[in-house]
């Protein structure tokens, strides 16, 4: 007797956590936008991050 065969493969979502390519593509956004707003507010202020915090 042979054991039935799935006739169909299913298909699983990706988890939207942990360390996976969806977890990646957002922090890796995250950053680039991070990274443009800093340009951005040491470009417009003419001082650096931490200065304009008050920081150092």
């Amino acid at each position: 007797m042979t054991q039935p065969q799935p006739s169909a493969t299913p298909k699983f979502e990706e988890p939207k956590f942990g360390f996976n390519s969806y977890a990646e593509r957002l922090n890796g956004r995250a950053a680039m936008l991070g990274f443009v707003i800093t340009l951005a507010i040491e470009y417009f202020t003419g001082q650096g991050l931490l200065s304009w915090l008050g920081l150092y």
